[in-house]
């Protein structure tokens, strides 16, 4: 059980049955009265935000989550589907849970999935994955401006701005906290016996 004393952006409580993070948090000691604490939570299944106020000596429920890591195998239009990597069960997201991370998911990927009561709820990634340039123009010589940049398209059909040096075939860095471009990832090439 947590406190309202406990209470801090990023924990996850349980409500009414349903999970929730704190996402902002204020703490007010008014003159007179006792303290409060004023949150926004975000449902971490419906993904609804509401503003909510607590008093001190307040008690919540620790969330029943857990963490595992697992595999993305495939997907079929509607579910993405991804094994656990240590006892090789598969679990499927639908479209709406992966929301966002879909971006990021190439066949293979390990990341991440989110349990609540045994139930996959979410997916996390390793802050920075590797992905491949499929389609981006080439440079044009005199493109040098500083600050300029040009979309490429990832092999997981993502979108993304890069300096107009980085070509088309290219394995670069994607920061999966924001969605931006990092840097080239050098290939080294093994030489043969």
């Amino acid at each position: 059980m947590y406190e309202s004393g406990d209470l801090r952006k990023g924990l996850k409580i349980e409500i009414d049955g349903d999970p929730y993070v704190i996402i902002q948090f204020a703490f007010t000691k008014p003159g007179k009265g006792k303290s409060y604490y004023k949150c926004k939570l975000k449902n971490m299944l419906t993904g609804s935000q509401f503003d909510r106020t607590f008093r001190s000596g307040d008690k919540f429920k620790e969330a029943d989550l857990e963490e595992h890591e697992m595999e993305y195998l495939y997907s079929d239009g509607n579910n993405y589907c991804f094994m656990n990597t240590t006892t090789y069960e598969q679990e499927f997201l639908p479209e709406d849970q992966v929301s966002e991370s879909k971006k990021f998911l190439k066949e293979n990927t390990a990341c991440n999935i989110l349990f609540f009561k045994q139930k996959p709820i979410g997916i996390s990634f390793p802050h920075f994955v590797n992905l491949k340039i499929v389609k981006a123009d080439p440079w044009v010589k005199g493109d040098t401006a500083a600050g300029s940049t040009k979309p490429a398209t990832l092999e997981t059909d993502y979108v993304v701005q890069v300096p107009p040096f980085v070509e088309e075939g290219e394995l670069i860095r994607i920061d999966t906290r924001t969605g931006e471009y990092v840097e080239r990832v050098k290939v080294t090439n093994i030489a043969k016996p």
